[in-house]
């Protein structure tokens, strides 16, 4: 059986050298991961070599637009799907802010947009919006006692209105991973398109979105190990049919109808990096790296990503389970398939004060709502003050996760 080589990885990531990270414990992933040493070289060609405006003749600017061009053609083939159907932004909260913008004046009879009270609110509030122009929203809610979306109560409200169906691949507060193949196949049997939030999934996996089914992914490069910046998959077909939100003269170029402004060229540019990273985890686990496409080597990394993350989650969780005063949020299953590393525990009491307190123990967590307010208080947590919140991804230690729950044991 082929393991993770953590030692491996965190070899790939600058950061663990420095007396800010080396010895400490990072417990804040789900708000944004270290970013690996090949998107960092790249970023820094760029800048040294590359910083000219692209796609001119000359040389500079010429492997610039081709530096461009090739992370978008690279990411594509890591997420299954074609070139033209990839877009880059600034982040995931302005795309679908645009993405929203353009369903506003699709052409269409359906007039319904469910949205779910999982999500972080930058895949909700911008279609709750959309009730001011001519659509009804219906919300998909959790269950009170869980947070889980079940797909019984999907059904009920799933009809011939329905234009979009919008949900998070998993939740940003409970971790518990969605059956987005399912509600996606439900959806296009009802004629709706489907707008997936990844941002919390991919981080742990990256998704063969052609396998998925869906018309819209979105994730943030930030929390994937590269730049700040949003990518979005459209479906081509759908694409077309959206009003364009761009330039009106790029209007036949699809990478261009839902990016108003491109983001930072160089950014962009370095997104390659972490497929480069992707494939170098892969070269040092399997020999037929050559040999086997490029969306099935993220698929198997992904596996073993998750099996490293699953076996040090575990004795967090039994640790937690059995401390008197702290509620974990959301589904008990830990399978791989159920739940990535993210986990809100409710300690009704000064949750700023303990992530202060594990600080000084040198293991950074955070606290609040992280964007997910509608959830908490479906939940019946007290905001502001909110939960405390622990994420970790595959470079994370088993060593690590016996530190915070020393620290925890004293301070909770």
């Amino acid at each position: 059986m082929i393991r993770l080589d953590v030692d491996f990885v965190r070899k790939q990531f600058p950061s663990f050298q420095f007396e800010e990270v080396v010895g400490n414990g990072f417990f804040e992933n789900a708000g944004g991961s270290f970013m690996s040493k090949q998107v960092i070289e790249r970023l820094t060609r760029y800048h040294n070599q590359r910083r000219v405006q692209p796609y001119w003749v000359f040389n500079s600017s010429k492997l610039a637009g081709e530096e461009m061009d090739e992370s978008r053609s690279r990411m594509a083939a890591l997420l299954n799907v074609s070139n033209s159907s990839l877009h880059f932004g600034p982040s995931t909260s302005q795309n679908t802010y645009v993405l929203a913008n353009a369903f506003k004046d699709l052409q269409t009879d359906r007039k319904v947009i469910i949205v779910t009270n999982q999500d972080h609110e930058a895949n909700s509030g911008v279609w709750r919006r959309l009730k001011n122009f001519g659509y009804t929203v219906k919300e998909w809610k959790v269950r009170k006692n869980t947070g889980s979306l079940v797909l019984d109560d999907l059904i009920k409200i799933l009809d011939k209105d329905v234009c979009l169906v919008t949900f998070p691949h998993c939740s940003n507060i409970i971790g518990e991973i969605n059956p987005v193949e399912k509600i996606c196949e439900l959806s296009k049997e009802n004629g709706s398109y489907t707008c997936v939030d990844g941002v919390s999934y991919v981080p742990h996996s990256f998704p063969n979105i052609k396998k998925i089914g869906c018309d819209i992914y979105m994730f943030s490069t930030y929390k994937t190990y590269g730049p700040h910046l949003g990518i979005m998959y459209v479906d081509e077909n759908l694409n077309r049919l959206l009003p364009v939100q761009g330039h009106y003269f790029n209007a036949k170029d699809p990478t261009k109808t839902l990016t108003p402004a491109g983001p930072d060229h160089a950014q962009i540019a370095s997104v390659a990096g972490i497929v480069d990273y992707i494939e170098e985890i892969d070269r040092h686990h399997f020999k037929d790296n050559e040999e086997i496409a490029t969306h099935l080597k993220a698929e198997r990394i992904g596996k073993l990503q998750r099996e490293a993350e699953s076996e040090i989650l575990l004795p967090l969780f039994n640790f937690l389970k059995q401390k008197k005063g702290v509620k974990i949020l959301g589904n008990m299953d830990l399978s791989i398939d159920k739940k990535v590393p993210t986990i809100s525990i409710d300690i009704k009491g000064d949750v700023d004060g303990v992530v202060q307190q594990l600080n000084k123990k040198g293991l950074m967590a955070g606290s609040g709502d992280f964007y997910a307010v509608r959830l908490l208080e479906s939940l019946g947590i007290e905001l502001p003050a909110g939960v405390l919140r622990l994420s970790f991804v595959h470079y994370t230690k088993s060593k690590e996760i016996d530190s915070l729950i020393e620290a925890l044991d004293q301070i909770l």
